[in-house]
This record gives structure tokens, C-alpha cells and sequence, in this order.
């Protein structure tokens, strides 16, 4: 979501500009001029990270915390939804509990759109901040003066620059100034041309020769560009102001390390001598200027007159404190990363995985199907970019939760009935006293959010992390997490995690693996056994997200699957099994046979 993307870049640009300046204010004196211009390239890192793929610092997991759940019945703001299981399998029932969440669609839309608005408007200054530049260039005239062209050429070698440069000479400019990334150019005002000394031009020379070594002159077009993107923080425009300002005192260090201590006056008086008297009403300057306002002009002028040159001890400081600047801002990383969950995505080898068109089947869905043959040791997907996304897993998680209770001697396989306590639930097989396997297969939600409370949010979420389940963030609280919360897998994950629990590849107790099979059969014949479950995530009352996963047993092979469906409020886990069924059947994997579990018929 937008909106999400655009709070990350609000909260970080911020604390990233109050940092930089706490810094420099606490810190100003013994940070050498260089150092100060170089703080603020820890900005033009921060401000990258909304653009930054989360699963380069996904830290999240270190952050999660949540109150444990503390009722068995719904919410009374939650609404029921069920749906009886796959047209022909009516063995077990697909039962979901809506949950409340604010619908954001709209505010999405409008900050969006308010966000391009602003882009398209600063836009509009840059582009004829450039027209103005190039009128500038094309209505210049080039400079002539060979005695001072024979000195430009001197400083360039004392910076020992090689590229070609040209001077040229404008009516239209009050002060000099550098401009051009590929073909740069130096402007003079042509009108001091007359009473500009040699020695003027040497220091002018220096000083915007030192913008080009130092690169400034790219510098200025990243502060346009995020200028641009964030144009609706002034504390960004407040930071690049003074970035500017520090540049410019860091220029004339520069130059000031070059001369001799008698020439510090002279170049601080060209500078007061070119003062721009005009207001320049633009704040995008795509130039770097000799001058500024009276106030920086003034800065400068103090810090010119206070030139010491740097020692060792002054550079050492320097250091620490950039360091220290770097930790600080880099505390904000786990943050961004879980703010930002929603966009998590498994990144997945997909050398070998044949892609399915299942178009036709998915019609008015957005979603994937992932299926892995293990005897050809091969996956079949459909819909790449999908079958990577993770999103919640809703009841499909309390396959795990069943385990984790298991493991954790909550329950055992001989004695998992946990009595109803008699609070009226949403749906009538849930009124009663459920073991494992009935509550798996009537997908109740209390069992399972008593089985989470008494294996602990500290074990759950240790046992997420080390079965590598999603994202094994938790932080939406015991009894909510799974349910269109913080705890997201993709389909993918979900292939993967039902290998390696059926070929028990976690390490647990075979026992326990065996009484989760047993609760997860649906049905069988003579020829092949399905396994699976069912989950539907319902948002305000409409579902949103419908689950599938499972697999099938044949004489000779074992297919593992997973299906995921999602629409505005028409996805539901029967759906995603209805699909998986005609999927299925049409690979000649497995044909439903009416309902025969454990050999006998159900109706």
C-alpha cells in the first residue's frame, strides 16, 4: 500500500534530519568542515530506504511483541462467515470469523494523489529552473581573456583535473557559478568582468573548480531528486538548505587549504564582493553558486576568518562522531523493515519449476497455485510473481499450532480433548468439546487460540522461527496473529513447510507428526489419499483471501500443494479447494471419489 510506503518515508526522513542536526549541534566544534558536509550523506541513505526491498534488513522478527488473547469466544465486533467444504467433498467445513479493520482504500488514494500532485508541481520549478539554465548557455558569450584562461588552466592542474571545461561570460547571472554533469560549464557575471583582478579570478577558479573535484556538482541533482520525492517534509528542505551551506564552507576549506595565510581575507572580500542583492525565489537550484544570502554569505565569512588548518587529534574526532552518526541512524533499519511486512516476499530458485497457464480457473481471482511432484523432484506453479507474495495464512497456521502444542506437551496424541466451556460460538460444531482432530477438520478457532495460550508466545514464536514459517512475525498478539495480521507465508513456503512436515524434516516426535496427518486426511480411495486444509481470510465481512493446502498420497509418489485466491470479498478457502480439485484432476493427480474417509461414506 501507498500510504504505508509514504509514513515510512515521512518518520525516516524525519529522524534522519533531526539526528544529522542534534549532531551538529552538539558536536559542531569538533567535526572539521569536510566531515560536516560528509554527515549528511547518511541522509541521502536514509531517505533510499522506503525504496529498498524489506528482505535486504528484514529485522522484524526482533521487534514482535504482543498480549496474549484472552477470550474464547469472537470478538463481539466480529462477524461470522462459513461455507460448507468443495461442491462433492462435504468432509470437512470451511468456517472463518471476520475481523474488523479500518478501509484505507480511500486515504490511500488521496495522499497518493495529493503526493503526484506536489511531485508534478516541484517538477514543473526544475524543469524551468533548466530552461532558464540553458538560456543562460545560449545566450553567453565565450571568455577571451587568454592571461586569465593561462590561469584557469593552472588551477585546474594544481587540483589536477583533466576534463575540458569551458568559461563563458552571461548578462544574465550576478555571481559565478558551475553547472553540467557530461559538459561543464564556469559562468562569470559579465558585468564585474572589469574590475576582477587576477587574483579574484584565481580564488573564483579554485572555488568552483573545488565543487567539481568534490563532485558536488552530482550531489546537487540527488538533493533535486529527493527534494522532489519529499517534497512534503520541511524538515528535508530545512536539512538540504543547511547541506548546502556546509558544502559551500567545505568548498572554501577547500580552497583555503591551497593558499597562504595572507590570502584568507582577500578570498572571504571576493565573496562579500559578489553578495546577490536579488532574491532568487526558486529553491531548486540546479547550480552551485560563489555566493548565497546574507546570512550564509555571513557563516562563511566566520568561518573563513576562524581557518585553522586540520590536525590528526581534529580528524580522529571527526571520525568517531561519523561513526557514532552511522549507528544511530542505522538503529531505524528493523523498523522500516517491520513497517513494512506487507510487501514481504520469499525469494525463491525457481531453476526447473515448470509454469502453468491456469488462467481460466483463476477467473475473477488474483492468486497462485504451487504444486511439487517429489518423485520428479519438481514444482509447477502458477502465477510466478504470486506464489512468492506472502500474505496471511489464517487457519492453514493451525496445522502448526497443533504441532507446537503437541511438542510442547500441551496436548498429547492419546489426550487432546479440550473441554468447551460453554460461551456460545458462532457456529454449532464448535459448541462441544474438540480433540485435534475435530477441531482441524471443523477449523475451530478457540481450540486453537487455548492450544497458543498455554504453548506460550514465546515458544510459538521461536518454533515459527526455526521451521522458517513466512515472515514468523507474531506481533499481532496471541489468538490474532494468523488471522490477516502480522504473520504472513506465501505459497511457496507452504509447499515447502508441508514437505518437510510430512517427511518430518523439523526434528519433532514422529507421533505427533502422525496424529496432525491423521487429523488432516479428507478423503481416500483406492488409489490415492488427500490431505489438507482450508483457510479464508475475512476482512469487515468480506473475505478476502481463501487458502488450500494439503497433498496427495498415491501408490508411488506423494504431490504436495498449495493454492491462494484473492479478491475483494468472494475469496474463500472452499473456492481455493474447488480450484485445486479441477487442477488436480486435470494433471490426473487425484479424482474426488464422493466422500470415503477411513473407508467409510459420509453424506
Amino acid at each position: 500500500m501507498f500510504l504505508t510506503h509514504f509514513i515510512i518515508g515521512l518518520l525516516v526522513s524525519s529522524f534522519s534530519v533531526a539526528v544529522i542536526l542534534l549532531i551538529r549541534k552538539w558536536f559542531g566544534r569538533q567535526l572539521t568542515a569536510k566531515w560536516h558536509y560528509h554527515l549528511w550523506m547518511f541522509l541521502f541513505m536514509a531517505l533510499a530506504l522506503p525504496f529498498i526491498p524489506t528482505d535486504l534488513f528484514n529485522f522484524s522478527t526482533l521487534f514482535s511483541g504482543g498480549d496474549a488473547y484472552q477470550a474464547n469466544a469472537p470478538s463481539s465486533n466480529m462477524k461470522i462467515t462459513g461455507t460448507d467444504m468443495i461442491q462433492g467433498l462435504h468432509l470437512i467445513q470451511d468456517f472463518s470469523v471476520s475481523v474488523n479493520r479500518p478501509d484505507l482504500s480511500l486515504l490511500n488514494i488521496g495522499v497518493m494523489g495529493l503526493w503526484m500532485s506536489g511531485m508534478l508541481l516541484f517538477t514543473f520549478t526544475l524543469v524551468r529552473g533548466w530552461l532558464t539554465l540553458r538560456r543562460i548557455k545560449n545566450y553567453s558569450s565565450p571568455f577571451s581573456n587568454q592571461e586569465v584562461l593561462v590561469l584557469f588552466e593552472e588551477c585546474k592542474k594544481r587540483l589536477q583535473i583533466k576534463k575540458s571545461i569551458k568559461i563563458i561570460i552571461s548578462k544574465r547571472v550576478q555571481s559565478p557559478m558551475i553547472f553540467g554533469l557530461f559538459q561543464t560549464y564556469i559562468v562569470l557575471p559579465s558585468q564585474h568582468e572589469n574590475w576582477l583582478s587576477l587574483k579574484n579570478y584565481e580564488y573564483i577558479f579554485l572555488h568552483e573548480l573545488s565543487h567539481y573535484k568534490n563532485k558536488d556538482l552530482l550531489t546537487n541533482y540527488v538533493i533535486l531528486f529527493y527534494q522532489i520525492i519529499y517534497w512534503f517534509n520541511p524538515l528535508v528542505w530545512l536539512a538540504f538548505r543547511e547541506m548546502r551551506l556546509d558544502r559551500e564552507i567545505a568548498c572554501d576549506t577547500s580552497v583555503l587549504q591551497l593558499l597562504d595565510d595572507h590570502s584568507y581575507i582577500e578570498y572571504g572580500n571576493t565573496i562579500i564582493n559578489f553578495l546577490d542583492l536579488s532574491n532568487r525565489s526558486s529553491k531548486l537550484q540546479i547550480v552551485t553558486h560563489l555566493n548565497g544570502s546574507k546570512l550564509q554569505i555571513k557563516k562563511r565569512i566566520e568561518r573563513i576568518s576562524a581557518y585553522k588548518h586540520s590536525t590528526k587529534k581534529s580528524i580522529r574526532k571527526s571520525v568517531v562522531i561519523y561513526v557514532l552518526a552511522s549507528i544511530i541512524l542505522t538503529i531505524q533499519l528493523p523498523f522500516v523493515s517491520a513497517f513494512a511486512t506487507e510487501n514481504d516476499r520469499y525469494y525463491f530458485n525457481n531453476d526447473g519449476v515448470v509454469f502453468e497457464d491456469l488462467h481460466q480457473l483463476f477467473k475473477g481471482y488474483e492468486g497462485s497455485f504451487v504444486l511439487y511432484d517429489h518423485d520428479a523432484q519438481q514444482y509447477r506453479i502458477y502465477n510466478e510473481e504470486k506464489s512468492t507474495l506472502r500474505v496471511s495464512p489464517d487457519s492453514t497456521y493451525k496445522i502448526y499450532s497443533a504441532l507446537f502444542a503437541l511438542e510442547s506437551n500441551v496436548i498429547s496424541p492419546e489426550e487432546s480433548t479440550l473441554s468447551w466451556d460453554g460461551t456460545e460460538q458462532p457456529y454449532d460444531a464448535w459448541n462441544m468439546d474438540q480433540d485435534v482432530s475435530s477441531a482441524l477438520q471443523n477449523s475451530v478457532n478457540w481450540y486453537f487460540q487455548a492450544l497458543d495460550r498455554r504453548t506460550g508466545f514465546e515458544t510459538i514464536q521461536s518454533n515459527l522461527q526455526e521451521i522458517n514459517y513466512g515472515n514468523s512475525d507474531v506481533s499481532g498478539g496471541l489468538g490474532e496473529f494468523w488471522l490477516e495480521s502480522s504473520l504472513k507465508i506465501s505459497p511457496v513456503e507452504q509447499v515447502q513447510l508441508l514437505q518437510a512436515f510430512y517427511y518430518n524434516q523439523l526434528g519433532y516426535k514422529e507421533r505427533h507428526i502422525q496424529a496432525v496427518k491423521e487429523a488432516l486426511l479428507l478423503e481416500k480411495n483406492e488409489e490415492a489419499r488427500l490431505s489438507g486444509k482450508t483457510g479464508t481470510g475475512t476482512v469487515n465481512g468480506k473475505n478476502i483471501n481463501g487458502w488450500f493446502i494439503g497433498y496427495v498420497e498415491t501408490k508411488n509418489n506423494t504431490y504436495f500443494f498449495a493454492t491462494d485466491i484473492q479478491n475483494e470479498d468472494d475469496s474463500s478457502g472452499s473456492k481455493a479447494g474447488e480450484i485445486t480439485l479441477s487442477i488436480l484432476k486435470d494433471l490426473g493427480i487425484y479424482k474426488e471419489n464422493g466422500g470415503e474417509k477411513n473407508g467409510e461414506k459420509h453424506s
